[in-house]
């Protein structure tokens, strides 16, 4: 353990000189917590006026237009239901966070220590590959994790005071909750081995970066789907997705440990 705190320590001491992980982990969360709060706020007035304006059975479920509205806007009104079916596309997007993060990070893992020449010394000491793997790992999955989890509760906390109550209880929703702080992990340990996997076989930082960003395409694909009404975002959906990428993290797990092989990637790049 006391070695994996020692790498998890030497991890975040070099790569948070990186202004791409200081970007990733700083400014990319706040962009997320913006956005929907912007969307809220913009609409907030506008939602009381008709509030006041509609007849008190009113509901627009069949008027919206918009795609699986009626499996969200049950007793809303029109904006109401608007603004819960965009809190939904953004709150999904959340889930880019702890794939975009940790990529950052582990993708610098190796290959960047390869370019800085830090990497023989460190396969030279007596620590096992699942030691420096684990704690490689980890170095970028708990600034990710936290990252994803702070940002959503900061984006709950102030939706809280501007949005109505049904709205406010759409951000709060148990699948959302299940999806921010158990599928986020499982998501960041999918994104962190296939880093690893890639920069233990390329020797380019910046190459390993690009390659390991293709992990998050199923997520920005979910989204679009979602927003042109082919996906329809429910539990079911949120809880297939947290199982298919446990059975992925297990798979990917192995084959990264496989994959990092301290002899033939210090003789390969010599």
């Amino acid at each position: 353990m006391d070695k994996i705190k020692t790498i998890i320590g030497k991890e975040w001491s070099e790569v948070f000189k990186n202004r791409l992980v200081l970007f990733s982990v700083a400014f990319l969360p706040l962009f997320f917590i913006i956005l929907p709060l912007l969307t809220i706020a913009g609409t907030s007035g506008i939602n009381d006026e008709v509030v006041q304006a509609a007849p008190a059975d009113t509901n627009f479920t069949e008027t919206s237009g918009l795609p699986g509205a009626e499996a969200y806007c049950q007793g809303l009104t029109e904006l109401e239901c608007v603004q819960v079916y965009t809190i939904n596309l953004f709150s999904f997007m959340f889930m880019i966070l702890p794939v975009a993060i940790p990529v950052t990070i582990a993708a610098y893992s190796v290959v960047g220590e390869k370019a800085a020449r830090s990497l023989e010394p460190l396969l030279a000491t007596p620590i096992t590959t699942i030691e420096l793997l684990t704690g490689k790992a980890l170095a970028a999955a708990i600034p990710a994790v936290l990252a994803t989890w702070f940002s959503y509760l900061i984006y709950a906390f102030i939706a809280y005071f501007l949005a109505t109550p049904l709205v406010f209880k759409a951000i709060l929703q148990p699948m959302w909750l299940l999806a921010i702080f158990v599928v986020g992990p499982l998501l960041t340990l999918l994104a962190v081995c296939v880093a690893i996997i890639v920069s233990s076989r390329v020797t380019d930082p910046r190459v390993a970066e690009q390659l390991s960003m293709v992990v998050m395409l199923p997520i920005i694909m979910i989204i679009i789907g979602q927003s042109i009404g082919v996906v329809l975002l429910d539990s079911t959906m949120v809880i297939l997705l947290g199982a298919v990428v446990l059975v992925l993290d297990i798979v990917l797990g192995y084959i990264s440990i496989r994959a990092f092989q301290r002899e033939n990637i210090l003789t390969r790049w010599k």
